[in-house]
């Protein structure tokens, strides 16, 4: 809404009668959700939104509606029994069980990629093989559905230890100057953002193998791994919005995987994130947009599988450059939180504009002020927590000082419970990334559950630049 602090929840949702003629169906249950829901609330053009599963901060602002992300018959169902105008999804999950394509074989619009296309985030192997063919740069490997070659592999993959890095498989015809560990083992399917795991030495490389494909802790997306070089510099997140033929770079990010501070433990889905992140300069973001972006939506559209929807790059800056860690094909969750506060654009007509395939010469505008979101997690996280904790004050973060999206809550009469492993995503704005952090650490100290564990560090890196 136009002249109204974007941060404002409570004043913008008591404000805001939704008149407009678009009924929108929102899928997912996270913290990604509920900030996707809010800003397509301040949409002139939304009539009403629904959202499947939703949460219990979602049901202040949408019809949740009982029906699980994942279950495509009953949410096309829904969809044409609702009269729905658009569906944004955004878990990974749905997409690529080929919600988009069933739901435009029915006549119907939905934002995100067709299931050949998820396919980029679905499985890493695929990805990794895709980056090779058409020369965009990311780390050498291997991918294996054997564990016994995956073992033999780790004996004999190399990566060179200096500036000669570069993409591909790793030459080994030459072991001077080469080096073994760290290396990275991965789950090639989907492990909801925890099959990564970094190896220091080869018996923490065997464990890994072993949890992933033989103990299958991540269930089918162990099948295969790819093993893959460690990337040394800073990691950065980049959205991009695209309709097959045409993109736009979204405000940059950085997320923050690992549940300690200064980047220590497991791996998570997510425990906060900044933007913009100041390791992307300008320069930086024209190279990633040419040597990343560009040829990944060329090379989808010339391999008949034109990518619409958001495609996420996890980028790493390293001394060679910019190289991809991953892809994604939706919303980043925390990312999320972080940008979407920012924009100032309409994201229904964004949406709609990659749908129809006409992104050409839209432009979005774009709030200059940092934002910051920390991630407040059940405890024992990301391993196993107990729900049902009451969290405490909630009603008293003052309108104005910040959001506080819900992840894993839900609702039980006039009290809001934790029901996941990230329970809530504490966003502020502030006027440079200093003043961000204070204020969204001032409502943190607001906020209590029982076990709650939370960073303490989100946004340092941006504050050493």
């Amino acid at each position: 809404m136009p002249g109204r602090h974007p941060l404002i929840i409570t004043e913008v949702m008591s404000a805001v009668t939704l008149v407009g003629e678009m009924n929108i169906l929102v899928i997912g249950s996270g913290g990604r959700e509920h900030a996707l829901v809010w800003k397509i609330a301040q949409s002139p053009r939304v009539k009403k939104i629904f959202c499947a599963p939703g949460n219990g901060g979602i049901a202040d602002i949408a019809e949740c509606v009982d029906i699980k992300a994942d279950d495509v018959p009953a949410l096309l169902k829904f969809a044409q029994t609702n009269h729905i105008d658009l569906t944004v999804v955004g878990p990974e999950v749905p997409l690529v069980l080929g919600l988009v394509d069933v739901f435009a074989q029915a006549g119907l619009k939905a934002f995100g990629p067709a299931k050949a296309a998820a396919r980029l985030e679905g499985s890493k192997a695929f990805a990794k093989e895709f980056m090779i063919r058409h020369n965009i740069p990311t780390a050498a490997y291997g991918s294996f559905d054997d564990i016994a070659q995956a073992t033999a592999f780790l004996d004999k993959f190399r990566v060179p230890s200096d500036a000669r890095c570069s993409a591909g498989k790793g030459d080994t015809a030459s072991m001077d100057g080469w080096r073994q560990f760290p290396l990275v083992v991965k789950a090639d399917g989907l492990a909801a953002g925890k099959g990564v795991v970094i190896c220091q030495t080869k018996a923490e490389a065997l464990d890994a193998l072993k949890s992933i494909m033989a103990d299958r802790v991540f269930k089918d997306a162990g099948k295969r791994v790819v093993i893959e070089e460690f990337l040394k510099g800073e990691e950065a997140s980049i959205l991009a919005v695209a309709d097959g033929n045409n993109f736009i770079i979204l405000e940059s990010s950085q997320d923050h995987k690992r549940i300690f501070d200064n980047d220590q433990g497991p791996n998570t889905g997510g425990m906060g994130a900044y933007s913009p992140a100041p390791v992307v300069t300008p320069a930086l973001m024209k190279q990633i947009s040419e040597t990343v972006i560009k040829p990944s939506i060329e090379g989808m559209r010339k391999d008949g599988t034109p990518f619409k929807g958001i495609l996420y790059a996890g980028i790493m800056v390293t001394a060679q450059g910019p190289k991809v860690l991953e892809f994604n094909t939706r919303f980043g969750d925390p990312e999320t939180q972080a940008v979407l506060p920012r924009l100032k654009s309409d994201i229904v007509e964004m949406m709609l504009a990659s749908v129809e395939g006409r992104l050409d010469g839209l432009q979005l505008e774009w709030d200059p002020r940092s934002c910051v979101c920390v991630v407040l997690a059940a405890g024992g996280y990301p391993g196993d927590y107990v729900g049902g904790k009451i969290i405490r004050g909630l009603k008293d973060v003052a309108p104005g000082n910040g959001v506080v999206f819900h992840a894993g809550t839900k609702k039980q009469g006039d009290q809001i419970l934790t029901a996941g492993g990230r329970v809530l995503g504490v966003v502020a704005l502030g006027a440079g990334i200093a003043q961000a952090i204070e204020q969204a650490y001032k409502v943190v100290s607001a906020l209590s559950f029982e076990g709650m564990q939370y960073r303490r560090d989100i946004g340092r890196k941006a504050l050493e630049r």
